[in-house]
């Protein structure tokens, strides 16, 4: 019997999900590894873990796919974010040549942040479904020619070799996580806050003008805002936001009384200390 707290994440060990957790909790949390972002949802809703981690978007690739609209559908709050490096590594299975890599297996996120290095060295990408689950899948049964791109410590988890590192195209690549729990964290005062919601606009012209204009009297500054189709009604667009503050602050209040009467509908995803690394623009 252990008092850690369990924390899901998508993938296997060696993943950068795994790798964010780590970052976030070191050894003082038992990890749970699921196979699909839907589970790690699942899991936190049936209290089988304490905490869920979900990467949400990186700078250079754009929003991971599905994550917003499974914000929307769950109940899960905000409890904290991780901005984290993303440092990408060329693999293969052990006595490789570089010179004979024609085919890079990766997940799509990771074969479009390494683009130009690919091409550059006449590599072929090879969408596979995890990163790490590339490495491992490639341990477990090594092909001539094939390469994965994927963490350093997936290299040390499934025992290949490292052909090359930092083959990112830019260094500026970070991934956006968002830790998920029950109920609202504790707020610390000490810690600048940052909150998230998502809305929908009245239907009529220069609504979501009429929403943002609230954000400029109150002075609150946007950090980031992401439009999705209502999956339960494709014509309303669904508008993710980030703004700076906590929802206790009187601004923030008052900024959300405002918002309840120019939206048609507003969902408050959580108020929780902001990460360090704001200037990777996520």
């Amino acid at each position: 019997m252990t008092d850690k707290p369990r924390v899901a994440y998508q993938g296997i060990p060696g993943a950068y999900s795994h790798i964010a957790a780590y970052e976030l909790f070191s050894d003082d949390a038992e990890m749970v590894s699921c196979k699909s972002f839907k589970e790690i949802f699942e899991k936190l809703e049936q209290n089988e873990v304490d905490f869920s981690l979900l990467p949400l978007a990186n700078n250079m690739a754009g929003s991971v796919s599905g994550a917003y609209e499974l914000l929307m559908d769950h109940n899960a709050r905000i409890h904290k974010e991780i901005i984290l490096r993303i440092r990408h590594a060329l693999l293969a299975a052990p006595g490789t040549d570089f010179a004979d890599v024609k085919f890079a297996r990766s997940h799509p996120q990771a074969l479009l942040q390494c683009d130009n290095y690919l091409e550059k060295h006449g590599i072929a990408a090879v969408s596979w479904y995890d990163t790490a689950a590339a490495a491992k899948d490639l341990a477990a049964k090594p092909e001539t020619g094939v390469a994965v791109i994927a963490s350093e410590q997936a290299a040390c988890e499934y025992g290949l070799q490292v052909l090359a590192t930092r083959i990112e195209d830019y260094k500026h690549n970070y991934t956006r996580f968002l830790l998920l729990g029950h109920g609202d964290p504790k707020r610390d005062e000490d810690e600048a806050s940052k909150t998230s919601i998502v809305f929908t606009t009245m239907h009529k012209p220069a609504a979501l003008h009429a929403c943002l204009g609230i954000f400029a009297t109150l002075r609150i500054n946007i950090t980031n805002i992401e439009s999705r189709p209502w999956r339960s009604n494709p014509r309303v667009p669904l508008f993710y936001l980030d703004f700076e503050g906590h929802r206790e602050d009187e601004n923030c209040r008052e900024l959300l009384l405002q918002l309840l009467n120019e939206a048609s509908y507003i969902k408050v995803l959580g108020s929780y200390p902001r990460s360090p690394v704001d200037s990777a623009g996520l």
